[in-house]
């Protein structure tokens, strides 16, 4: 299971992920490439990309099912009364 999962917000206008400016604490943000200004912050750029956040917190769950049923799988690998499937 990988330890660590990612994510790139996206402009809400645009699309684009990579043209953000930001202040130090991150209560302004502005995507440079169509010039939309998120006054809310990073709180309202992540309320937009809701969505990919969502199917972020999905593939993990996905992933954590998977990776419990094989260490179980391991575990009780060697048990000819307890099988798993």
């Amino acid at each position: 299971m990988k330890d660590e999962f990612s994510i790139k917000l996206r402009c809400a206008t645009c699309g684009n992920e990579d043209c953000f400016e930001f202040n130090s604490d991150k209560s302004y943000i502005k995507c440079t490439f169509c010039n939309r200004e998120y006054l809310g912050g990073i709180e309202e750029l992540k309320e937009l990309n809701d969505e990919l956040i969502e199917e972020l917190k999905d593939e993990i769950q996905l992933e954590a099912i998977k990776h419990i049923q094989d260490e179980l799988k391991k575990a009780f690998k060697v048990s000819k009364y307890i099988k798993i499937k």
